[in-house]
């Protein structure tokens, strides 16, 4: 396993990470924990979860699952989008944050988070408040780093300008949708990166499945697949993410990969990208996103790429998370 710093951090990731968005729904407990050990098996050290994910099942079934292995890995959460009906069940107040990290540290039977991340942007808390309450989440040693999820490249950069000016912890990471099929954060995200030292951790790596080839057509989805687990994904569907998906599969076996092996190699190579994290209801699906980190694409796999996929860099981000 190849291991990265996290932005211009000293934490040291994995190029490929484990995200857990289906753990505790489209895979049950048991399932959940022989992917999670696998991962850790297999050198996989960065844990990605949120405390919404499943109704916060995600977060008890990696608690149980890292029992006598959490000083293994670096456990990433977040917190910030809509967890209930409650006037104060949303957002990045103080109130919020606080009541969520405590409750996603007893879930993940643990003292401590690696990173904690905001997971999105909060335009009706100022920001101040926020930073602040992060600030004093790592001061309390219940926090180590910081991090953010679907900001706006302005909004970064704010956050950043108060964390300089106050003397406050600053975010060392983003999350973003990143692949293929959105390469939209490369218009301001990335130099904004590049700039500040903040590392890309890239989710939908795999536009939920379409840059595995397993869609051929809008109407017919493979069964298990997301487009059948879960219907609001069949938004995502349309002509041009299709056809992307063909394209990259058949340059892809043209050079003996599979498309998701050289879609996640794509994204590990470019600027400013810590670490990639990829979903799995199965052992087998991260078996086979594990051969990406042993992929080295020559200079000209990676210009076809970027060739096939340019139209995608001035699109519709493929997904975006705000509160409304």
């Amino acid at each position: 396993m190849e291991y990265r710093r996290l932005g211009n951090s000293g934490l040291e990731v994995s190029a490929l990470g484990l995200g857990t968005n289906a753990f505790g729904k489209r895979a049950d407990k048991d399932t959940s924990t022989r992917i999670l050990h696998y991962a850790l098996d297999s050198g996989i050290n960065f844990i990605d979860t949120a405390n919404i994910y499943a109704g916060s099942e995600s977060e008890r079934i990696i608690g149980q699952a890292l029992d006598g292995r959490r000083d293994k890995v670096v456990l990433a959460t977040k917190a910030g989008l809509v967890k209930g009906d409650g006037p104060n069940e949303r957002g990045s107040s103080r109130y919020h944050l606080q009541q969520e990290l405590d409750n996603s540290l007893r879930r993940l039977k643990t003292d401590y988070i690696d990173l904690y991340q905001i997971h999105t942007f909060d335009p009706y808390t100022p920001l101040e408040e926020t930073l602040r309450t992060l600030d004093d989440m790592v001061s309390s040693g219940k926090v180590r780093y910081i991090g953010a999820s679907n900001y706006a490249a302005w909004e970064l950069m704010k956050a950043q300008g108060i964390s300089e000016n106050k003397g406050y912890t600053r975010y060392i990471s983003t999350q973003v949708s990143y692949s293929l099929a959105d390469r939209t954060p490369e218009q301001e995200l990335v130099p904004f990166c590049l700039d500040q030292g903040v590392g890309i951790i890239p989710y939908f790596p795999l536009a939920g499945g379409i840059l595995s080839g397993k869609y051929t057509s809008i109407d017919q989805a493979p069964p298990s697949s997301r487009a059948v687990t879960d219907p609001n994904f069949n938004r995502f569907l349309n002509e041009r993410t299709i056809a992307l998906g063909q394209n990259v599969s058949k340059l892809a076996a043209e050079h003996a990969y599979t498309p998701s092996a050289i879609s996640i190699a794509w994204l590990m190579d470019r600027p400013a990208v810590s670490t990639v994290i990829v979903g799995a209801t199965r052992v087998e699906q991260l078996e086979a996103n594990l051969k990406s980190v042993d992929i080295h694409l020559d200079s000209e796999v990676t210009k076809q790429l970027d060739e096939i996929s340019d139209p995608f860099r001035y699109s519709e981000p493929f997904a975006v998370y705000r509160l409304t």
